[in-house]
């Protein structure tokens, strides 16, 4: 039983070393330099500012720490302290082939100050090297994954204690302890600052699809909505034909068999249209308690939906041009009244109490409509309180100005105003229906 748990000891013991070999020889995938992914250009070199800074400091009180507590020779100290100070510079991009260079470092010189009679500071490692070490462990936790912070931090505490107790003169004093914990703390702040970092920059990127899945949404059930009304539009004048090609041979007296026929043909291919375009529609009704009964509202509802918002506390003024009602197609009258509504309902929301101004004109084959509300009598907030609704209404804009081939501006006006101007072209084919 005996050599059975020493054999699964040595195993386990293997299987560690194995592990920590592996975390300690593993740099981390990411190899941006610190900052390395700030926008300005300044924040991108303050590592290097800091490395320069930390060496021309702590080389030469380094040097003679070395040369007058251990009695070094110059070259020597010279040598021990660059060694331990320069790989502040490579831990920027490669903290862990810059602590192995430190650690390296770090066991040379108290095997070197070990064998000097002449101690009269602190063993085995002076104040500067201690601080060079400091510094580039928070660079380390700043850039490598947890089980390597895990790993350096057992390496550090293996080599100080093997260090200072085998074969070496003397056991080392405080400054080992201190090393072992202020190591430790410097890893867990820079593996902190890390994780909170990577945790904002999820949350943001995680923001930002959900704003694009919104907009997203919002662009789906307007198009749906488009989806549903053009169907009312287009279901009118299907039945429209199907009703004067059915009745065409009993309005006109004389019509020839074969016209007669056509007729009939016609007449069924429209009702076989209006089947299928219920079918495919279907399912954007499916979601609806119940279909809309009443008619689709246009040019001729301004009047009405302006004295709503009026009611509502915006004070709106309507023009629209001689005859124009009885000039616009279903299908823009429609649109038109959209756009119209949702510029509308936003100067309740964000401008409460703003005059607004709405008009529609005709100029040649173009429908121009224009929303202008003046800035609100006071400082308000916007009644939207939620970031969610905000600028969503313009897509609905937009993609029906984008069905009928037309141009839409919007934007804000210099006296704090804002203006929501459209231009609908206007089917000569369809006026002529009409």
């Amino acid at each position: 039983m005996n050599t059975l748990s020493a054999a699964a000891a040595r195993r386990f013991a293997v299987r560690q070393l194995h592990l920590l070999r592996s975390n300690l020889t593993t740099p981390g995938e990411d190899d941006t330099p610190l900052l390395g992914t700030s926008r300005r250009r300044w924040v991108r070199r303050i590592p290097y500012a800091v490395a320069v800074i930390l060496q021309a400091s702590l080389i030469p009180t380094g040097i003679v720490c070395l040369v007058e507590f251990y009695d070094l020779v110059l070259p020597v100290a010279a040598a021990l302290t660059v060694a331990q100070t320069a790989p502040l510079l490579l831990a920027i991009t490669r903290p862990l082939a810059a602590w192995w260079i430190s650690a390296a470092t770090l066991t040379t010189t108290a095997v070197v100050t070990a064998h000097h009679h002449q101690l009269t500071g602190s063993w085995p490692w002076t104040a500067p090297m201690i601080l060079a070490y400091l510094f580039l462990l928070l660079a380390l936790g700043l850039r490598e994954r947890a089980a390597t912070l895990v790993s350096v931090w057992i390496a550090t505490f293996l080599l100080t204690v093997l260090t200072t107790t085998l074969g070496l003169p003397r056991a080392g004093d405080g400054t080992t302890v201190l090393l072992i914990a202020l190591s430790g703390a410097v890893l867990l702040l820079g593996w902190a600052v890390r994780d909170r970092a990577v945790a904002r920059r999820l949350l943001t990127e995680q923001e930002q699809i959900s704003e694009v899945e919104r907009e997203r949404r919002t662009l789906l059930e307007e198009r749906a909505r488009i989806a549903r009304e053009l169907h009312d539009v287009v279901a009118h004048h299907m039945s429209v034909i199907a009703v004067q090609a059915a009745s065409a041979p009993y309005r006109i007296p004389d019509v020839p068999a074969d016209a007669a026929e056509e007729f009939g043909a016609i007449a069924g291919t429209a009702r076989e249209s209006l089947a299928e375009m219920r079918r495919l529609l279907g399912v954007l009704r499916s979601e609806e308690t119940g279909g809309e009964k009443a008619p689709q509202p246009g040019v001729g509802q301004l009047a009405q939906l302006v004295e709503t918002v009026g009611r509502a506390g915006v004070p709106a003024e309507l023009t629209v041009g001689d005859g124009l009602a009885d000039r616009v197609p279903q299908a823009v009258a429609l649109s038109a009244y959209r756009i119209v509504q949702e510029a509308l309902a936003n100067v309740v929301r964000h401008a409460p109490g703003a005059r607004t101004w709405v008009s529609l004109s005709a100029d040649g084959p173009e429908l121009r409509l224009t929303v202008v509300n003046a800035p609100p009598p006071q400082r308000t907030e916007s009644l939207e309180a939620s970031v969610e609704g905000t600028g969503q209404g313009l897509v609905g804009m937009r993609e029906r100005v984008r069905l009928l081939d037309g141009r839409l501006d919007t934007g804000p006006l210099p006296d704090g105003g804002f203006k929501v101007a459209a231009v609908l072209p206007l089917d000569p084919l369809q006026e002529t229906t009409a």
